[in-house]
């Protein structure tokens, strides 16, 4: 989706382009400054659209990965408590071999 910012940025771009060379062509320098004037807002306006567009993009694609990652857990957690169930000894021994390593380590400090 293109952001108004963009085309109303264009818009005004456009405009400001035809009034500059109407100025240029009629020899008028206020409608020729005032419209290089119109086209620069409407450039800024277009950039500034165009920088909002890539946020929003990279926000999505943000939100994809993570979404995709919390799938990800989601499934190896699964997957570790359906082996910790049929193994239930082998879960506890390392449980405790954890929780020896951790007592030494805190002892030592």
């Amino acid at each position: 989706m293109v952001d108004m910012d963009r085309i109303t940025g264009s818009a005004k771009e456009l405009g400001g382009k035809v009034q500059g060379a109407v100025g240029d062509l009629t020899g008028s320098k206020s409608d020729s400054v005032e419209g290089r004037l119109r086209e620069a807002q409407g450039s800024a306006e277009s950039v500034y659209g165009q920088a909002k567009d890539a946020v929003r993009y990279a926000a999505d694609e943000v939100s994809d990965y993570a979404e995709e990652a919390y799938d990800q857990g989601r499934r190896y957690l699964r997957r570790g408590h359906d082996r910790s169930a049929e193994w239930p000894h082998t879960s506890l021994l390392v449980a405790g071999a954890i929780g020896f390593g951790l007592g030494l380590l805190v002892s030592k400090l």
